[in-house]
């Protein structure tokens, strides 16, 4: 796909990866309509680039009010968009045993059952293209099942299953479906508690600037998945074809897991380190 010109939907715009995904697609020439529930945040984020460049939508995507503001916003616009990128999430991290009923379904509605129905809603939309696109920001904990973030695994698996099933559907259509995972990436979007636990495991990570980049590249490229890291791509894969290999090393790391993801367990850490939707 070739971005310049384009009019790109982007959720979640004012996150980290979500921030530098939005400069780097104005950079490449695109046009971004750019949603989040935060009107200062938004409005901030739209000055940052030229007049013009990107529009905003103040709006929450986990209500049918908010979403059909956004595909009301995309009608209006002088040229209709033709690229859905999905960089919304919320987090969900602790032993799966100390969630209340409230946490687990949020964080399968926020990350799984409200990107459907806002990809259902804005269909209509994208194919009034002759090339179009649906992009879903996924997570390397799409791909492999981690410890302490059972719901947010359940979410992510679900998200990469709907969207490699759209993508078998819908491939003689002009509209395109694309799943591609980050891996650990520096924002705010942790807690200090899984910022601790990364910095014990030492998992490597990316800023948010080089993973917008690569996402971009993946955009341009039409890449239908695509795990962006090293080892992460090798983990996923293993995982899907030798899975006790993973059990194995997980298991070795379960009581660092255990103690970081335990309520009760201590902060050690207070500055932000990876960002849980990006493993």
């Amino acid at each position: 796909m070739d971005l310049r010109g384009k009019n790109v939907i982007v959720t979640g715009a004012t996150g980290g990866i979500g921030a530098a995904l939005c400069a780097a697609l104005v950079q490449s020439g695109a046009q971004v309509l750019a949603v989040g529930r935060n009107p200062a945040r938004l409005a901030a984020l739209a000055a940052a680039q030229p007049q013009g460049r990107v529009v905003t939508v103040v709006a929450d995507l986990s209500g049918p009010e908010g979403r059909a503001r956004l595909v009301q916003a995309a009608r209006e616009q002088p040229t209709t968009p033709a690229l859905l990128v999905l960089g919304h999430a919320q987090s969900a991290f602790g032993l799966f045993g100390q969630h209340s009923a409230a946490e687990l379904e949020n964080v399968l509605h926020t990350n799984l059952v409200a990107p459907a129905l806002l990809v259902h809603a804005l269909l209509p939309v994208l194919t009034q293209h002759p090339q179009a696109a649906v992009v879903a920001i996924g997570s390397t904990f799409g791909s492999i099942g981690f410890p302490a973030f059972a719901g947010y695994s359940a979410s992510k698996f679900g998200l990469r299953g709907l969207f490699e099933a759209l993508a078998r559907e819908y491939a003689e259509s002009p509209v395109r479906f694309q799943y591609l995972s980050p891996r650990a990436t520096r924002t705010a979007f942790n807690s200090a508690r899984v910022d601790a636990l990364n910095a014990e495991l030492k998992t490597r990570s990316d800023t948010p600037e080089e993973v917008a980049r690569q996402l971009v590249r993946a955009i341009e490229r039409g890449d239908l998945r695509r795990q962006l890291g090293w080892p992460e791509k090798l983990f996923a894969r293993l995982n899907g074809a030798l899975p006790a290999l993973v059990d194995r090393s997980l298991r070795a790391q379960l009581p660092i897991i255990r103690r970081h993801a335990s309520r009760q367990a201590p902060v050690t850490l207070e500055e932000p380190i990876h960002e849980p939707s990006s493993r």
